[in-house]
């Protein structure tokens, strides 16, 4: 929990205006019923009504001032325990923008929503009810049973009683019920995502006409979240059968032993008014104790959700800074010195083994293969998304471990397999590239990206909105608006991980050409399934099993790689002759 009151920052000064305000509230609170015991017993003894209006007017302030110290602590309770909220979720969203892939796959997306949605809201009303409720129960308890102790001690005893009982029921009930909430947590996390998945991939689902099965799994997992829920709050239901047993003997006790008091005595040692305030005392000790178990079953609620956060909090990115970074990158070489990689180190197989690689500044490299044979991995590494297992890997003849992060990811650009397009406008969509890219250069990376011409075509042109995902653009469309915005960037190296898979052979020779005039210093990396696409390249890397089988020339491949060959002939079989 101290992990977590570290986000608290500029919220400190409600949270101990709020403890101020309860603790002023629960004095003046206390010290009410002895004033009214007091003005019955003057009452019943005839005091004149002189004194009955002073006595009334000092309870009337005593009121105003509790209700209005009462007022003021909601009112900066509810300040500080939103602003924990805001901030904690500022803290996770900012600790995730840090983390490496390999932090990034231990946390699911649903999992990660669900901790910065559900969690938070979670810790949110457990800390209200801890800085508000948590601290006037105890108080009110403590004061009301001083004061009942100071006006009959016998009456009060019956407290010593009631306390260990509450407190004993509340704690068994509370550990059956934690596990049954820590259930829970985990099964919204598998809900989030069942729903996640399922907006992601609504065009596949009716495609295949598989609604009711997913509505089906939804309500599979909706009905566990039920089940484990209605037990854990029958559990926690328990409190309130204990504190009503409680506060009926509690009011037996004093009204039995309290008037054979008065009785025995003739009032000398116990009188009404004495009695009145006992009852109200007793209400407050029996209430400050059911306002504690509602604390305790939020506290039980939340416990779990502290754990998730903290895990998000305490996680530590897997890439960091050296001490004394590099803030400029001379060139585009890459160098892979016996580089291996998993992308796990309980992993029992590499995704990598024994590349050694040389690619000179400004060359254009193409990579095939099969899938899965690692041609992602590889490209990963350059940018450092992640780090080598064993090995080095250099840029511009640099370990990439000593560049400064932002410095060397502005030096590449990459288009990756899955082609991600936010929401916003086109022009919003491509200054990711460079914020400050006017509009005659954006025009330009369009139209070497073979963009321009269907951006143009759209009602509002370069201001046309995106929708979320990019779903009102087509595959190929939405492959040339990442090229754009990678062009847009002017890197030393140009990573483009088969992203022209959606457009035709003619627009991938438009593009591939264009990008040869546009950054002929830049190094351009090709992935691609396609021998076409690779062919023109300066050197072509054949993967096979997370290895590099073979490298060299479209021409000299042909004669020493039998898997280079084999993947030529299959896509030419029935084609064009080739022209060599």
């Amino acid at each position: 929990m101290i992990s977590i009151l570290k986000s608290l920052r500029e919220y400190k000064k409600p949270t101990f205006l709020t403890l101020f305000f309860i603790v002023g509230e629960a004095l003046i609170e206390t010290q009410i019923p002895t004033r009214t015991a007091d003005l019955v017993n003057g009452i019943k003894a005839g005091i004149p009504m002189s004194e009955v209006a002073k006595t009334g007017a000092v309870l009337f302030v005593m009121a105003v001032f509790s209700l209005t110290f009462g007022g003021l602590a909601g009112f900066t309770c509810s300040k500080a325990s939103a602003g924990l909220a805001k901030n904690l979720r500022h803290d996770i969203y900012s600790k995730v923008q840090d983390f490496s892939f390999e932090n990034i796959d231990r946390f699911s997306s649903s999992s990660l929503v669900t901790r910065l949605t559900t969690d938070i809201t979670n810790v949110q009303m457990a800390y209200m009810m801890i800085i508000r409720i948590a601290v006037r129960s105890p108080m009110m308890l403590t004061f009301a049973i001083i004061m009942a102790y100071r006006m009959n001690s016998t009456l009060a005893s019956t407290f010593v009683v009631i306390i260990p009982v509450l407190v004993t029921g509340l704690l068994v009930i509370g550990r059956i019920a934690l596990p049954a909430f820590k259930r829970v947590f985990k099964k919204y996390d598998k809900l989030n995502e069942s729903i996640e998945e399922n907006a992601r991939g609504m065009r596949v689902v009716k495609s295949f006409a598989r609604e009711d099965y997913e509505i089906g799994k939804f309500s599979t997992a909706a009905e566990r979240i039920r089940k484990d829920f209605t037990f854990a709050e029958r559990v926690v239901a328990m409190n309130g059968p204990v504190m009503q047993i409680c506060l009926n003997f509690n009011m037996v006790f004093v009204l039995l032993v309290g008037a054979k008091l008065v009785v025995q005595s003739g009032g000398t040692e116990l009188d009404v008014g004495q009695i009145s305030a006992m009852l109200t005392y007793a209400m407050q000790v029996l209430m400050s104790l059911m306002m504690f178990s509602v604390v305790f079953i939020m506290l039980t609620i939340s416990a779990e959700s502290v754990v998730r956060i903290k895990e998000v909090l305490s996680e530590k990115p897997g890439l960091t800074n050296c001490a004394s970074p590099v803030f400029e990158v001379p060139d585009g070489s890459i160098d892979f010195e016996n580089v291996n990689f998993k992308y796990s180190a309980k992993a029992e197989k590499y995704a990598l083994s024994d590349i050694n690689l040389h690619i000179r500044s400004g060359m254009t490299v193409g990579i095939i293969g099969g899938t899965g044979v690692g041609k992602s991995s590889l490209v990963q590494l350059i940018p450092r998304l992640y780090d080598a297992t064993e090995g080095n890997v250099k840029i511009g003849g640099i370990n990439i471990k000593d560049y400064d992060l932002v410095t060397l990811r502005d030096s590449v650009a990459m288009v990756l397999q899955k082609n991600l397009i936010f929401s916003g406008t086109i022009n919003d969509n491509l200054r990711w590239g460079n914020p400050e890219a006017g509009q005659e250069e954006i025009t330009e990376a369009c139209k070497m990206a073979m963009a321009d011409e269907f951006i143009k075509s759209f009602p509002d042109g370069y201001d046309t909105v995106i929708e979320q995902g990019g779903t009102n653009v087509s595959g190929g469309q939405k492959q040339r608006l990442c090229i754009a915005r990678a062009l847009l960037k002017k890197p030393k190296i140009l990573i483009l991980d088969d992203s022209t898979s959606a457009v035709d052979t003619r627009t991938d020779a438009h593009i591939r050409a264009a990008l040869a005039s546009y950054i002929p210093e830049t190094t351009k990396i090709i992935i691609a399934q396609r021998v076409a696409s690779v062919r023109d390249s300066d050197m072509i890397i054949v993967m096979d099993n997370g290895k590099i089988t073979a490298t060299g020339t479209h021409s000299e491949l042909l004669k020493t790689s039998e898997i280079y060959r084999e993947v030529y002939e299959q896509q030419t079989k029935g084609g064009e002759e080739d022209g060599e």
